[in-house]
């Protein structure tokens, strides 16, 4: 997984909303396409797009296939994130979360 193919992958709205949709229950596609005004086949394409970038997993229920956050993936993002943090305000989010600032 590349922070480049994470965020080309974020880079499309539907992508981001499948992703909030399946955050925190698994999803079929047929699921997640009823939330959408795309074909099937464009919500697999989004689907497929977003497991190459390593975002969601799929796991097999009997004929089913559901969709899942994999929280690897956005792991990579936030270390990503974490890196353009310049070390000034590192320092502060640190001092801050620890109560320092208070």
């Amino acid at each position: 997984m590349s922070s480049q193919a994470v965020l080309r992958a974020l880079a499309e709205p539907h992508r981001q909303a499948i992703l909030r949709l399946v955050r925190d229950t698994p999803h079929s596609v047929g699921e997640i396409g009823e939330h959408f005004d795309i074909s099937q086949q464009a919500v697999s394409q989004h689907l497929h797009v977003l497991a190459e970038a390593g975002l969601v997993d799929v796991m097999p229920e009997g004929k089913r296939r559901l969709y899942v956050v994999n929280p690897n993936g956005l792991a990579v993002l936030e270390r990503f994130l974490d890196e353009l943090w310049p070390t000034g305000l590192r320092r502060l989010k640190r001092a801050v979360e620890s109560g320092r600032g208070r």
